[in-house]
């Protein structure tokens, strides 16, 4: 520790700009009727994605109390759809989230989520509601839609939904060196994705990309395309090559959430990752009667890191993990 460790990372006037912005998010959701909601950052479950880590915390109700292991959210996502089971109508979220592993230029593993969710939409009105709010807080005039087939023709020549595993590693050992094997098409299209694809959007601006393989529905629904292939009712924002939100047409069947939950459990025995509680309390609110809707997460801090025109995450959050 030094004498400077004690102020704040980000510039005054930067954090007056955040504050401002969060102001704008704000009024747009109470022009529309949509309540804000509070929800816990801590829980007795965790996220079943394999490719997220919870961070663990520990409640004790006196000091030499036994340990109750609790999860930090990595997102408000589950708190919601119960509080939708249960006939919130719209709602939307500010709110810290926390994750494991993520610490770099765009990552605190700290971090500030604005969730939405839409009774009554689809994917493609909540991308109109999405390109609303960014053109809004950014000063664009619109946002490019692109479909994941069309991203993986235009910069690899490969059609995502038809190719094997074998045609993706071989692309992608053409300009990546990758030394293992694996049959799993998805670790080879999100390879491909985050390495080839990613870096070229930023020549887009502003663009969504829509219609996932099916088998990247996560937690929406899956339905088919123009040329009859099943594919996940989603879609990211990217806005100069960086992802801003992830936006789901929800999963409302509770039978399907349970096998997709159990699913994710046991990619992470496979993988030999920890194996944590998961929230049958969100498939005991989907049982009850979720509305269909649309959902999406959106990262404030990259948000105003946009609209600041800033590379570094430090430069838009108080205090960073570092001296926080």
């Amino acid at each position: 520790m030094n004498q400077t460790d004690w102020a704040p990372s980000a510039p005054i006037a930067n954090l007056r700009r955040r504050a401002e912005i969060l102001k704008q998010v704000r009024q747009f959701f109470a022009e529309r009727d949509v309540m804000e909601v509070d929800t816990p950052v801590m829980s007795h479950c965790a996220v079943s994605d394999p490719f997220i880590d919870t961070i663990e915390t520990v409640f004790r109700a006196y000091p030499q109390a036994p340990a109750h292991h609790l999860y930090l959210q990595s997102s408000p996502e589950y708190a919601m759809k119960r509080l939708l089971a249960a006939g919130s109508g719209s709602i939307y979220q500010i709110g810290k989230a926390f994750r494991n592993g993520e610490v770099g230029s765009r990552h605190n593993p700290e971090f500030t989520m604005l969730e939405w969710y839409r009774p009554g939409f689809d994917a493609e009105q909540l991308m109109a509601e999405v390109e609303a709010l960014v053109c809004q807080v950014l000063g664009l005039e619109q946002i490019e839609k692109l479909s994941y087939r069309e991203v993986f023709q235009r910069y690899l020549s490969l059609d995502p939904h038809q190719a094997t595993s074998r045609q993706l590693a071989e692309v992608a050992r053409q300009h990546i060196d990758v030394p293992y094997e694996d049959d799993n098409p998805d670790n080879w299209l999100n390879l491909l994705m985050s390495h080839l694809i990613e870096p070229q959007l930023e020549q887009h601006g502003a663009v969504f990309i829509y219609d996932y393989p099916a088998s990247q529905a996560a937690l929406a629904k899956v339905t088919n395309d123009s040329q009859g292939v099943p594919v996940a009712c989603r879609f990211e924002l990217f806005v100069n090559g960086v992802e801003l939100a992830n936006g789901y047409h929800e999963l409302t069947d509770a039978a399907e959430q349970a096998r997709r939950l159990e699913f994710d459990i046991q990619q992470r025995r496979e993988l030999e990752l920890p194996q944590r509680p998961t929230d049958q309390r969100l498939v005991a609110a989907l049982e009850s009667g979720m509305p269909e809707c649309a959902g999406v997460a959106l990262g404030v801090d990259r948000l105003v890191m946009q609209a600041l025109a800033s590379e570094q995450i430090d430069q838009v959050i108080a205090f960073p993990m570092s001296i926080a």
